[in-house]
């Protein structure tokens, strides 16, 4: 008895609401076999199937969009069995359960449409600048407007380090002096290496150096620059053919802003400061003014109340709303941070504002598979058709990092892979914004214990697979470092690796080449060792083959389990010989015909 999601459901993948799919059983065993079908919203529907030479096949036709999953239930002469996927619900082939109550159910992603991107974000080389620690452009190096009780590093060579008090509070912010006359200064030499865009961190005025704790969402932060300098970096980026992406922070705001205004520093009547102000319907006071509900417990970030339609229609009400106005200055595209902590109807309605705009893109800050995310006890819908075209893609980089350090093997990671493939809409996984290194996570280098052998692996691997390639600043030029505040130090312009920048150089330019585009077919080839990535077009494939171990191996096509491939390219496959924890890349013959 076998059923292998990924190759006997036809057609594969996420499907659109009202599409007919069909499901293969090969059972020749079984007296009876049915197909059991339920919504995730509740509901099960058992499908007889039909049998023909052995396997059993039924169709049916999902007519409504949401998370539908399903079973096998097979009667044989020893009895009643079901046939499900495997433990961690993951796509591919699945196994027999005795116990009908132990077999988990595979997915199936249905959507009200498919997510489309506009074309400049298909294939798109994206740039992440956090703007404090890039570049300062001031031709004398001077700091614009350092703020009060802050510090400036005597050399910007210094780690990061946060000065606390006994509760952990950072008490004194740091700052480099970065700003976005750094970034305009940097667009030539930013083109010159491919990228076709720039995802910044937060930009508007506040307290930190994150500018998370927002402050005042019209306005440039002052250390920053200032309007000009943004309207001039967006002229830059556009003159050149170049997009910009901002991060945009709507589930909270800073203590020190003139929403919540808890230290007095604006004129404006902020929540902290008076009940009757405008803005306290924005925030849950548990004992007013100093008791609050905040991000995580974290007091400087007072949380926004995820029903306030008040602070729905300041964001993204029109196009005088926060996302309105920055939007119709040049932005191109919001990546939205901690999207679980957002409503599912504010995020339609920033949707549905964005899509006044043309050619722009929603990406969310999503840890795990977008399409199954619950938070809060609730399902979302972030990838049905009305929410994001987009995730930051953590599991892909996790899998990556797991395989290149030898926690899971290639055959796991090809059935992980697959089934990101298989649960997202096509465009979703084929552009998805794919870093190996954030500010919220350790730089790639650090994750791989500092083992050089290992990045120029991962940095192959990375360039290999389907995904907007990302970049964190300074991961090319050899920046290392632990969680916040390490990943976050200022740009070694005198001091870059000249062979980590070489690896890196080499990711980018693989993606000039076709057959690693986002639109290029993808499948996995293993065996007990080697992993092989198969890129392919309609008459041209290559295949990148990766030893994470620390021997040579061989990546033998005979001792691997090829039905994943397509059938015409099964015997242009050659064994390649791999060195320990390094790659190997063999284009396979031109279909002529």
């Amino acid at each position: 008895m076998h059923y292998d999601s990924f190759v006997d459901r036809t057609p594969a993948g996420a499907l659109m609401k009202q599409t007919p799919v069909t499901f293969t059983l090969t059972a020749p065993e079984a007296k009876v076999a049915t197909l059991l079908v339920s919504k995730a919203d509740g509901g099960m529907q058992a499908v007889v199937m039909h049998r023909h030479n052995g396997q059993w096949t039924a169709t049916i036709m999902p007519d409504s969009e949401g998370l539908w999953y399903y079973a096998f239930r097979v009667e044989t002469n020893t009895g009643q069995v079901t046939y499900g996927t495997v433990a961690g619900g993951f796509g591919g082939s699945g196994q027999v359960y005795r116990d009908p109550d132990a077999a988990p159910w595979y997915q199936l992603t249905v959507v009200d449409r498919f997510e489309t991107v506009p074309d400049w974000y298909k294939n798109a080389r994206i740039y992440h600048i956090f703007v404090d620690r890039f570049n300062n452009g001031n031709p004398d190096g001077h700091i614009n407007h350092p703020k009060p009780n802050s510090f400036l590093y005597g050399q910007l060579s210094d780690d990061p380090y946060y000065v606390k008090d006994g509760q952990g509070e950072v008490v004194r912010w740091d700052f480099y002096g970065g700003n976005l006359a750094g970034i305009t200064a940097k667009l030539d030499w930013l083109q010159s290496l491919g990228f076709t865009a720039l995802y910044l961190s937060p930009i508007f005025e506040a307290a930190s150096n994150h500018h998370y704790d927002t402050a005042d969402y019209y306005r440039i932060d002052p250390m920053l620059g200032t309007l000009a300098d943004f309207k001039a970096l967006v002229s830059g980026l556009h003159r050149r053919g170049m997009h910009l992406i901002l991060d945009g922070v709507f589930n909270h705001v800073g203590r020190d802003s003139r929403y919540f205004n808890a230290f007095g520093h604006y004129e404006d009547r902020g929540a902290a400061q008076d009940p009757a102000s405008p803005y306290a319907a924005w925030f849950t006071f548990k004992h007013w003014p100093d008791d609050y509900k905040s991000w995580w417990g974290v007091k400087d970030l007072p949380a926004i109340k995820k029903e306030s339609a008040s602070f729905h229609e300041f964001i993204a009400g029109g196009e005088d709303s926060v996302i309105g106005y920055w939007t119709g200055l040049g932005v191109d595209g919001w990546r939205l941070d901690v999207v679980d902590e957002l409503a599912d109807d504010f995020l339609r309605e920033i949707r549905s504002l964005l899509d006044h705009y043309p050619n722009r893109v929603l990406i969310g800050e999503v840890w795990e598979d977008a399409s199954h995310k619950i938070a809060y006890d609730k399902r979302r819908p972030y990838l049905q058709g009305h929410e994001l075209q987009g995730a930051m893609n953590y599991p892909q980089r996790q899998l990556m990092l797991d395989y290149v350090n030898g926690a899971i093997s290639p055959g796991t990671f090809a059935r992980q892979l697959l089934t990101l493939k298989e649960n997202y809409p096509p465009e979703v996984f084929a552009y998805n914004f794919t870093s190996i290194s954030t500010h919220d996570t350790q730089r790639v280098l650090t994750a791989l214990g500092e083992d050089r052998t290992k990045l120029a692996q991962m940095v192959t691997l990375w360039a290999s697979l389907p995904g907007n390639l990302v970049q964190f600043y300074g991961d090319e030029a050899g920046l290392n470092g632990d969680v916040d505040p390490l990943n976050r130090k200022y740009y070694p312009w005198d001091q870059v690796d000249d062979e980590i920048f070489k690896w890196y150089q080499a990711a980018w330019a693989k993606r000039d080449d076709p057959l690693f585009s986002g639109n290029a077919g993808l499948t996995v080839i293993f065996d007990g060792e080697g992993l092989g990535i198969l890129r392919y077009l309609k008459d041209e494939a290559v295949l990148v083959g990766f030893n994470a171990t620390d021997r040579t191996v061989e990546l033998n096509p005979q001792a691997c389990d090829l039905h994943l491939v397509p059938e015409k390219w099964r015997d242009l496959i050659q064994t390649m010989t791999i060195s320990a924890h390094s790659s190997v890349t063999q284009l396979l013959p031109k279909m002529t015909k």
